[in-house]
């Protein structure tokens, strides 16, 4: 359906169909019969090649079937980044199981609460796992634990045949703004992001280097085509570290990665990056969070190969996709709707929005969540529909299509600033205070004011030698609007984070309404 042009809406038409389904364990099988010996996973010092994968996924998905885990049952996964936790992630799909991967950063009562929503009946742990209560199973994957669980060498599983509409993953929402959901996401989804991946060169010779959780929906858009392609993907080891990543990109020749922008901004920020050999790259990809104009740039002048946004939510719905090597003058969007996918614009009464307008982005496509898990009205919540009930996947960002029709992010509705009846968007303070040398980062909040309702409070980490937090509140507060201008600024050593990079701005906001006064 193409909506009316008088609206704030755009829709790409499916131009060529999407290939038959496949189950992603399938493909490796293939692989796995085609180069045995070829590397399909590599970590440090260790490496597996793809008939190693395949057998080992084969004797996880047994032992999953041993323990009594049935096709469309979940098991969890909590730890770092290893060939194990992949492996055990590929086998239980290959079981037909759905995978809950939880994040290491969560606190222990949002990890029980994760692990008891999605009914794991097995919790597959590392060292770096937090100690929390569950009734699931544990298994380590470290210190000979996963050895010992795995059933004999060369146990194969009873076949399961995998149907697209099953879950294939359960993962938890970040948190930044409320209780963690389960966003159900079945095998089509990411079957789905396999056939997009084609777009971008992923193949047998692609080198895909993995510096994000598994944990994360940003991560396993690259990390599933990937492998699927029958490309080798290479994971880091530890946390990251711009000039290690830079290293040992060099000396895999990796040619795909995919980054958040922070990760960006401190490689780009390297000292040495310029020395580094990256000539190997073929496409660099980006997601989680806004991206800023001027860094793509940066990437773009000095990093070779294409650079790639995605914007979209994990829950699915709508993607806009920006080749930003195609189209140099539109870094300050987000690019334009992927093929076959809809994206409306709406108001705060769910209508759609005249043409030009900013309004709450909506999107609609096959990639789509189930819902999310065991919460009926969260997933109803997070639905709009249209005129002829199509259900659409509300984001919360508030946004305006351009006259080429490239969306511009304006903020998150839930983070806009109500002060004195003026709406404010955290956004445009921010991109002010980032023109400052003084400023790495920073970010904006509203703050409990007794005359205005909210007033803007930034949280800075200042560059060395930066001067006062009041002499850079002053500085930005003659370059803002009236009704923008900063209560306060406060220098931190770092804003707190999500695993993927997301700014946790409702943990400054209690920041501020714990300030006194």
């Amino acid at each position: 359906m193409t909506p009316a042009a008088d609206t704030a809406s755009a829709a790409v038409p499916v131009s060529v169909p999407p290939p038959p389904f496949r189950a992603i364990a399938d493909l490796v099988r293939e692989h796995a019969a085609a180069r045995p010996a070829d590397a399909a996973l590599r970590q440090g010092a260790h490496s597996l090649g793809w008939a190693e994968l395949d057998a080992l996924m084969d004797r996880v998905a047994a032992g999953l079937q041993r323990d009594g885990v049935r096709p469309q049952e979940a098991i969890a996964i909590c730890g770092a980044n290893s060939i194990a936790y992949a492996a055990v992630f590929l086998g239980a799909v290959r079981a037909g199981c759905a995978v809950a991967p939880l994040p290491t950063g969560s606190l222990p009562v949002q990890l029980a609460g994760m692990a008891a929503d999605c009914g794991a009946r097995l919790l597959f742990t590392d060292e770096t796992a937090p100690a929390f209560d569950s009734a699931a199973r544990r298994i380590r994957m470290d210190q000979g634990g996963l050895d010992a669980w795995l059933p004999p060498a060369g146990t194969r599983p009873t076949p399961v045949e995998v149907q697209p509409e099953w879950p294939f993953n359960i993962i938890y929402s970040s948190g930044t703004t409320g209780t963690p959901k389960g966003i159900v996401q079945p095998h089509f989804m990411r079957w789905l992001h396999v056939a997009r991946a084609a777009l971008f060169g992923y193949g047998t010779g692609s080198v895909t280097l993995v510096a994000t959780s598994l944990c994360s929906n940003t991560t396993l858009v690259s990390f599933f085509p990937a492998l699927a392609a029958g490309g080798t993907v290479v994971l880091t080891e530890g946390r990251f570290d711009a000039a290690a990543y830079l290293a040992l990109a060099e000396r895999v020749r990796a040619t795909h990665a995919m980054l958040v922008p922070v990760q960006y901004q401190r490689l780009m920020a390297c000292p040495d990056f310029d020395r580094f050999d990256l000539s190997s790259f073929h496409m660099k990809f980006c997601t989680s969070a806004p991206f800023a104009g001027a860094l793509k740039a940066d990437v773009l002048a000095r990093w070779p190969g294409g650079l790639v946004e995605y914007y979209g939510m994990t829950e699915g719905g709508g993607t806009c996709i920006l080749e930003a090597h195609l189209h140099p003058d539109k870094l300050h969007t987000v690019g334009r709707p992927a093929e076959g996918h809809d994206i409306r614009l709406i108001d705060e009464e769910g209508r759609e929005v005249p043409a030009g307008e900013a309004g709450e982005v909506v999107g609609r496509s096959a990639t789509m969540m189930s819902g999310y898990h065991a919460q009926p009205h969260k997933t109803r919540e997070a639905e709009w529909h249209d005129a002829q009930g199509q259900r659409y996947i509300r984001t919360g960002d508030v946004a305006r299509f351009d006259a080429d029709g490239f969306l511009t992010l304006l903020d998150r509705r839930k983070d806009m600033i109500i002060s004195g009846g003026f709406n404010i968007y955290p956004s445009d303070i921010e991109a002010v205070l980032r023109e400052h040398p003084a400023v790495r980062e920073a970010a904006v909040v509203g703050a409990p004011s007794a005359e205005w309702g909210e007033s803007p409070v930034a949280f800075v980490v200042p560059a060395p030698g930066a001067g006062e937090a009041q002499a850079l509140r002053d500085w930005a507060n003659a370059r803002l609007g009236k009704t923008q201008r900063l209560a306060d600024v406060r220098y931190v050593a770092e804003l707190p984070r999500s695993e993927i990079g997301k700014v946790l701005k409702r943990q400054l906001r209690d920041t501020c309404a714990a300030m006194p006064g």
